[in-house]
């Protein structure tokens, strides 16, 4: 796909038994970091009362609302509606990409397929949704990061006076704080950090990044109580050296990570 990510057309998908509606605005905000929202449709039997909440928001972001019938009771009956109106988008070429916000596992093999077809898959869900829709997508972003967001742009959580976070090494058990980052993620920045780096061990910024969330779609710096990679990686002194270099742009740095060597 020759089109940056930024200039890609998505299809946004909402599964409106599956999400909340407390949150659109940042959902929609989120979507807009990838491409071009140029589909927006939310599946619902809206003649119940628990669709109600988000009736208020669908005119205030052009979503439109598609109506499926519950023809059984205690089954989610908009999750086929989805994937047939998934498949027309995916044949009409109209799209170069989807955003399907669920929590249901459910929308896993449509994610492969969709994929299968050269379409970019980004998932929005609550961090209750089962990893096999996760991996199957390109990109998955929690919705309780997305509150998180929110709530720090009227109230900055405190910090330390040299603004790091509690860092463990791969031997010491994490603490319980704000920006703790679980042994488990210092694994896959190192292994990744590894794999890229050249042969003095130094790797850029962008590409680890890049590979990180392909190893794992759900990663994200804000599940750590980061806004950017860049802070995250700074804050990790006791493992990593990070060399900012100069680029040809007047002002703009090129930023390269390395293991620190002992």
């Amino acid at each position: 796909m020759s089109q940056s990510d930024t200039e890609l057309k998505l299809a946004v998908l909402i599964d409106a038994d599956n999400v909340p509606y407390s949150n659109v605005k940042g959902m929609m905000e989120e979507i807009t970091k990838f491409g071009t929202p140029t589909t927006k449709r939310i599946y619902a039997d809206w003649t119940k009362p628990n669709a109600n909440g988000w009736k208020s928001v669908l005119l205030e972001h052009a979503i439109t609302p598609i109506q499926q019938y519950s023809y059984t009771v205690g089954k989610n009956s908009s999750d086929s509606a989805m994937i047939i109106d998934a498949m027309d988008l995916l044949y009409s070429y109209k799209v170069d990409g989807f955003c399907i916000v669920s929590s249901d596992s459910d929308f896993t093999r449509l994610a492969i397929r969709l994929r299968e077809g050269g379409m970019k898959v980004i998932g929005i869900g609550e961090k209750k949704t089962p990893n096999s829709f996760i991996v199957a997508c390109d990109r998955f972003v929690y919705i309780e990061v997305l509150d998180g967001a929110i709530k720090k742009k009227t109230k900055k959580p405190a910090t330390s006076s040299n603004n790091t976070a509690t860092v463990n090494t791969k031997k010491q058990a994490p603490a319980k704080t704000l920006n703790t980052i679980d042994i488990q993620t210092i694994d896959l920045i190192e292994d990744t950090i590894e794999d890229i780096g050249d042969d003095s061990g130094w790797a850029f910024l962008g590409d680890v990044g890049n590979l990180i969330v392909k190893k794992k779609p759900e990663f994200d710096p804000r599940n750590y109580g980061f806004s950017k990679l860049t802070p995250m990686l700074k804050s990790l002194t006791d493992i990593l050296e990070i060399d900012e270099r100069d680029s040809d742009k007047k002002g703009i740095k090129h930023v390269y990570v390395r293991l620190k060597i002992n």
